[in-house]
């Protein structure tokens, strides 16, 4: 299945994700200051980089995956990655989504987004999106509304992987 997905945008190419992007993704995932508003992230080794990598191929080598993972390559150099996470229904997709900081602020993100949903409602016939941020994350929230979605809740109980403070969440959603 991996070996047919290629996404292409009028700046971006989308590509299954795995260990060929492992010192690209390493970077991006390990820099604190990029990840402080992941819940998942900072990664805390290479090893765990590569794992977590690991996963996203063997997902991709499955008929029916639970979520698919696409790096975001500008220019043929991997500058971040989107997820696309269904819930066990096959009727809603979280999306996730992080760029290398010297990529923020140009409109990647939403770019990526917009292809990967495209890409969930033709192939795999999603039409709910949810995504999640911190509420804080200024910059994730402006991509969620700048894809349509709305936001329907802030709630508190996020822990952020690199903070030991309990933080506020948006959920915003589209259908």
């Amino acid at each position: 299945m991996k070996d047919k997905v290629c996404l292409k945008t009028e700046r971006l190419t989308l590509l299954p994700h795995g260990t060929k992007y492992l010192d690209t993704t390493h970077k991006y995932a390990s820099d604190t200051e990029n990840t402080k508003y992941m819940m998942a992230l900072p990664s805390d080794s290479l090893e765990a980089t590569r794992e977590f990598l690991e996963s996203c191929e063997r997902e991709w080598e499955k008929e029916k995956p639970s979520f698919y993972e696409l790096a975001i390559l500008k220019d043929g150099i991997q500058i971040g990655s989107i997820g696309l996470y269904l819930n066990d229904s096959y009727d809603t997709c979280e999306l996730g989504w992080i760029l290398a900081g010297d990529y923020h602020g140009y409109g990647y993100a939403t770019e990526a987004a917009l292809a990967a949903m495209k890409y969930a409602k033709e192939e795999i016939g999603i039409n709910h999106f949810i995504a999640h941020c911190d509420s804080e994350n200024s910059a994730s929230e402006n991509v969620m509304k700048k894809l349509g979605m709305t936001k329907v809740s802030c709630h508190g109980g996020r822990k952020n992987k690199g903070s030991d403070e309990e933080r506020m969440e948006y959920l915003y959603e589209k259908y």
